[in-house]
């Protein structure tokens, strides 16, 4: 019974991104809610962790490519990311964006290396 509603419920998702790109080459979304959190910070709270990662679903659920781009830091340092959906097969474009979305914002911090620490 439930699969039979989860399949309803992806092709209406497939069609609203379907709608979407009539209009729009890429899609530019936040990749979660909030800042990332840091290493090891949120073990004891796996709702809140499946919830980070809330804004990734639907691509998944339509079939379509994305990447999640870096795109500078939060006021406490913590990455922030942008999450771009491109048109089933097109991945050029997908990876062309990127490219100038990442070119554009000029990130440059890197993580400290949790296993150095």
């Amino acid at each position: 019974a439930y699969y039979l509603k989860a399949q309803k419920v992806r092709t209406l998702i497939a069609r609203d991104f379907a709608e979407a790109f009539s209009e729009a080459d890429v899609l530019l979304t936040p990749t979660a809610p909030s800042a990332a959190f840091g290493l090891g910070e949120k073990t004891d709270d796996p709702l809140s962790m499946y919830l980070n990662d809330v804004f990734t679903v639907t691509v998944n659920l339509a079939g379509l490519p994305g990447i999640s781009v870096p795109a500078g830091l939060s006021s406490e340092g913590l990455p922030l990311g942008l999450q771009l959906i491109g048109r089933t097969f097109d991945e050029e474009t997908l990876l062309r964006a990127a490219f100038a979305i990442e070119e554009a914002a000029g990130f440059t911090a890197e993580a400290e290396a949790w296993w150095r620490a």
